[in-house]
Parts: C-alpha cells; sequence; structure tokens
C-alpha cells in the first residue's frame, strides 16, 4: 500500500521543483546555477526541469486544480527571488498547499484506485470523491 507521503516525494515535489525553476528563470531571470544552489541540486538537475525531463506529470497537470497550484507556485518562486523566503519554506508550503486544495487526494485515488485515507484530505469532501 502506497502512503500519500510517497505520493507527494514521487509526483509532487519533483513538479514544485520544476515550476518554480521555470518560474525562478523565466520570470525572474534567475539563472539555472542561481536556481540550482537555492535547490541545493545541480545545474544538470535544474536544465532537466526546465526541458521536463524532471517532474512532468500530467496527473497534476490535467486536474481542475492546477491553475490555483500554479497561482502559489508563483507566489513562493518570488518570495525566493526576492529573499523574503527560502526555498525549503516554500516547499513545505506548497506541499500544504497540494493537500489543501485536494489535489493529494486526487492524485492518490489516481494513482491507487482507493479512497485517499484522512491524511491526505483536506476535508470531508476529499474523503467523498
Amino acid at each position: 500500500m502506497k502512503i500519500p507521503c510517497e505520493l507527494v516525494v514521487w509526483y509532487v515535489l519533483p513538479m514544485i521543483r520544476r515550476e518554480v525553476s521555470k518560474e525562478l528563470v523565466y520570470t525572474h531571470g534567475m539563472t539555472q546555477a542561481e536556481v540550482a544552489r537555492k535547490f541545493g541540486v545541480t545545474d544538470a538537475a535544474i536544465s532537466q526541469y526546465l526541458k521536463k525531463k524532471r517532474g512532468d506529470n500530467s496527473i497534476i497537470e490535467e486536474s481542475p486544480m492546477y491553475p490555483k497550484f500554479i497561482e502559489e507556485i508563483k507566489v513562493s518562486a518570488s518570495l525566493i527571488a526576492e529573499e523574503k523566503s527560502d526555498f525549503s519554506v516554500e516547499m513545505c508550503r506548497l506541499c500544504g498547499v497540494v493537500k489543501h486544495i485536494g489535489l493529494l487526494a486526487m492524485i492518490y485515488k489516481a494513482q491507487t484506485g482507493n479512497p485517499p485515507p484522512k491524511c491526505a484530505c483536506s476535508s470531508i469532501k476529499d474523503l467523498q470523491s
């Protein structure tokens, strides 16, 4: 049995890294090397995120929650770029957003075929869907 945290590691965190990388490079003008230092990864990893070789997930991208997810990604990228927050804090915040908007429950159900456990849900509605 998969637990929600495993799904976060496999599907959500790479997608967050990819989207935040894109925002920092394309919107905030940071170099791949600068982003890599902030993330604690190699320049090559950032290159792979930008080329969609890492962090690609159609379940998330096709979700009705995707626009809200991207809106929050933009907030986090701005905070990181302005040095008002750091990547680890924003990673945790975005993980909470994924749970809060029901995206984690949806991913769990799509990946396992089972209803999500309470720890993956932000509301009773998520448990029922």
